[in-house]
């Protein structure tokens, strides 16, 4: 299964929209681009595999898998990315600022119901990660 994910990027926080098949499934938000540093940036573009992943605090969730200088790069619920995230992708069913959306967790379930589909068939999922606006300066 192949999802894109088309962002756009602003000093507070990187906006995006995840889409499969043409379809958009729901938004997404990340922290701004700050050169792939850990812990603090938006994850690299490029194409990236996402694997199944559980905690329990984020229960059911996903994760990226070798991100070039990166580790445990998760797709989980946040509504406000600098407050919750620590480079990690969180969707949302709304946009609402850089870098804030809302109903995040509605949002994760529609991503999770795709994504473990897939998983149940044995298909890889990739996340195409791609800029429409404002590209950062590598």
């Amino acid at each position: 299964m192949e999802l894109e994910l088309f962002r756009t990027y602003y000093s507070n926080g990187t906006n995006r929209e995840i889409i499969c098949n043409g379809a958009r499934i729901c938004f997404a938000i990340e922290l701004p681009w700050l050169n792939n540093k850990p812990q603090v940036s938006c994850v690299p573009e490029g194409r990236h595999e996402l694997v199944k992943r559980y905690s329990p605090k984020f229960n059911n969730h996903l994760q990226l898998v070798n991100v070039p200088g990166r580790d445990y790069i998760l797709i989980h619920p946040a509504n406000d990315a600098v407050k919750e995230l620590r480079g990690c992708i969180a969707p949302v069913s709304l946009l609402t600022a850089e870098g804030r959306g809302l109903r995040s967790r509605l949002a994760l379930g529609q991503l999770i119901t795709l994504t473990y589909a897939a998983f149940d068939k044995q298909e890889q999922v990739f996340l195409t990660i791609k800029s429409v606006h404002n590209e950062p300066n590598n």
